[in-house]
């Protein structure tokens, strides 16, 4: 599968613009501020229902219009193209839509176009809080797996009745047991699914990440991601049952698999702490890169791959061998950023791929061009 044309109304700080892609690599070039990472976003959008930068999907409408739109043709193997467009008209409902058939529900597209994008925003994953490391954990089997999308829905819908009732008892003075027990009962067979979905996905992704730092990084380098769940150590319906009266007192649900996070160490310290920033940079890459690895084995189909400011995270040398490696076949369709159209003709000069050019200014194709 590829993405054959993209077409951007009133999108960020695109009035109206047509791309037509390469299967293999392209390059999205020009100075800050001009539009090259809009570009990623609005194909982001197209996999995942929503921008990778920006939550509040009216802040992407251009300012001054009434809407935005994306619109996607996608070629696939031995199939016919799929028409893939997201909508959105200020003050109302976003629409998305495959081939003209509008989703009832949004997660029902999730997994459909599976995409990995690098970012330099990628190092909070290092630095932000644990919520971020579970929004990526569920990001990533969420792409292959629907039933663990439903499963988390399922589980923060139960998680948020339990916590309101929690708060509402403080509020009140009055306690009822049995209405928290209905909730309480709901979250435990979905956390135990989502927990044994979690550890599974970890164990066999570790081996795959060390392969990408080792190619990204320094070789001698120990490093190493940990799953740490407070189910490690007991089941999920004891923790909940002895964090209870802990719960009553703060009014809120302190046990489960929302308290999951991913811990990152290198030479057994913390990565937050102990590692360089050219250590960070290089553990962020070969997450993401072993991500796409996994996604591309289960799934048997090669995801997007989106690379924004690559040359902000790595020297030209390693740009240089990281471009070599997706021009190979086991990657599929690849997108880059950069501001600088000299060092991505240098890049591409030493490696044999068939790639296209786009440079961008003010929302606008200046100009296209095509390489070998």
């Amino acid at each position: 599968m590829y993405l054959k044309q993209l077409r951007l109304n009133n999108f960020k700080n695109y009035k109206e613009s047509d791309f037509v892609f390469s299967p293999k690599i392209n390059c999205i070039v020009g100075n800050n501020g001009e539009g090259k990472t809009n570009v990623l976003d609005a194909i982001y959008y197209l996999s995942f229902c929503k921008s990778y930068f920006n939550p509040v999907d009216s802040q992407n409408i251009l300012h001054d219009a009434d809407f935005f739109a994306i619109n996607g043709q996608y070629e696939l193997v031995s199939e016919s193209p799929d028409a893939v467009s997201c909508q959105l008209k200020r003050n109302q409902k976003k629409k998305f839509k495959r081939n003209q058939k509008e989703y009832d529900r949004l997660a029902d597209h999730i997994g459909l176009i599976p995409l990995v994008m690098i970012s330099p925003y990628d190092r909070d994953l290092i630095n932000d809080g644990s919520e971020l490391r579970r929004k990526y954990i569920d990001g990533v089997i969420s792409q292959y797996d629907k039933y663990y999308l439903d499963n988390l829905l399922n589980y923060n819908k139960a998680l948020a009745q339990r916590n309101f009732l929690l708060k509402r008892f403080a509020e009140t003075g009055r306690y009822d047991a049995s209405s928290l027990e209905i909730w309480t009962a709901k979250m435990i067979p979905l956390a135990n699914k989502i927990y044994d979905s979690r550890k599974r996905f970890i164990e066999d992704f570790i081996p795959i990440f060390q392969k990408y730092f080792d190619f990204i990084g320094e070789q001698h380098e120990q490093v190493s991601i940990e799953y740490s769940s407070q189910l490690h150590e007991q089941p999920v319906d004891e923790l909940l049952d002895g964090a209870l009266q802990k719960d009553r007192a703060v009014r809120y649900t302190t046990a489960g698999v929302h308290k999951d996070d991913l811990d990152f160490r290198i030479a057994g310290h913390p990565l937050k702490k102990f590692g360089s920033q050219g250590q960070q940079k290089s553990f962020v890459i070969a997450i993401k890169l072993a991500q796409f690895d996994y996604i591309r084995e289960i799934k048997k189909s090669k995801p997007i791959l989106l690379f924004d400011d690559i040359f902000d995270k790595l020297d030209e040398n390693r740009v240089s061998q990281l471009i070599k490696l997706v021009s190979q076949n086991s990657f599929g369709q690849v997108f880059i950023t950069d501001t600088q159209p000299d060092r991505i003709a240098r890049v591409f000069d030493a490696v044999d791929s068939e790639h296209r050019v786009f440079y961008i200014k003010s929302g606008n194709i200046e100009k296209e061009s095509d390489g070998i």
